[in-house]
């Protein structure tokens, strides 16, 4: 009879902790849709010619980070089960994982910055981008012998 008991509560404990399957397959619908709408992007760009290209692929990049984002929202509310979460454990993960981003960024954004100083008044970088031909070879009076400058 106790043994009835114990599997009777562990039968419930189960049907608790089942998967959504809907669930599941509606974020791998959404998760396709924007990988698929991403890839016609990236192909629409290589294939249309664009007045200014530059802006066109600046908006891209943004666009394709939002997307990014959004996708990664869904895996880790589905997949990472975060949805179903309380509100301060949510809170707990997104928040430092945030701060990390910026972390990155800010780092990538300061070391570009000295990049770009560290070249612009180094007195010892030479820009090899930019080598000058030598100049031509000018003229000079000639001077009498045993006179200098």
């Amino acid at each position: 009879m106790e043994n009835a008991h114990v599997a009777e509560h562990y039968h419930a404990h189960d049907e608790q902790h089942t998967f959504d399957r809907k669930a599941i397959w509606r974020t791998f619908r959404i998760l396709l849709y924007i990988t698929l709408f991403e890839l016609a992007l990236a192909i629409s760009y290589y294939e249309i010619e664009f007045s200014n290209p530059h802006l066109v692929k600046h908006l891209l990049n943004g666009v394709f980070i939002v997307l990014t984002l959004a996708k990664a929202f869904f895996i880790i509310a589905e997949f990472m089960h975060l949805r179903h979460e309380i509100r301060n454990l949510i809170l707990t993960i997104s928040i430092p994982a945030l701060l990390f981003i910026w972390f990155i960024t800010a780092f990538l954004w300061d070391g570009n910055s000295y990049k770009n100083l560290r070249n612009t008044y180094d007195r010892h970088y030479k820009d090899h981008s930019a080598e000058q031909a030598p100049k031509p070879a000018e003229h000079h009076e000639t001077q009498e012998p045993g006179k200098l400058d």
